[in-house]
């Protein structure tokens, strides 16, 4: 997997203070998408050890909320192992952290997926420029959801986070 950026004490991806993984590889090319750089695959640098110690590093701090994955698209074929195994192994080292992943794919193509189980919010569907909305809460355009993903799993239905 290859990523661009790994952002601290970040309070504009998901609820409280986060670290970010910025991944490289999107398939969506959504018009007018904040991070049209992110888009090749083979961009950006080589996640290895030391990019994996950083996020942990981060982790290990009280007052950091949990992680969140964006990109690019963490659901891209050449992330989703990586970026699955990433979040199995927060989940397991840090319970009490949130898990959050920003995708153009929509929740119903991925539901069956593993990483779903790990995750606690994810924010699905493709950027929409006709729909965009600043006033709109860790989302950019109106048609995109704001899944509570643990909650959803439970009940079989589409359980939005608020």
């Amino acid at each position: 997997m290859r990523y661009h950026n790994i952002t601290k004490d970040d309070m504009l991806n998901g609820d409280g203070l986060r670290v970010v993984l910025w991944v490289a590889g999107c398939n969506h090319h959504c018009k007018e998408c904040q991070n049209p750089i992110t888009w090749d695959v083979n961009g950006g640098l080589e996640f290895g050890e030391s990019e994996r110690k950083e996020i942990f590093d981060e982790l290990d701090k009280s007052y950091v909320s949990g992680i969140t994955f964006s990109g690019g698209d963490p659901l891209h074929p050449a992330n989703r192992d990586c970026v699955t195994a990433l979040a199995k192994e927060i989940r397991e080292k840090y319970p009490n952290k949130t898990i959050w992943l920003y995708s153009g794919y929509e929740w119903e193509e991925v539901l069956d997926w593993e990483i779903v189980k790990y995750l606690d919010v994810m924010v699905d569907g493709k950027f929409k420029i006709e729909l965009f909305d600043p006033k709109l809460f860790w989302k950019g355009s109106s048609n995109q959801r704001v899944i509570d993903v643990q909650n959803t799993l439970k009940s079989g239905n589409i359980v939005l986070h608020s």
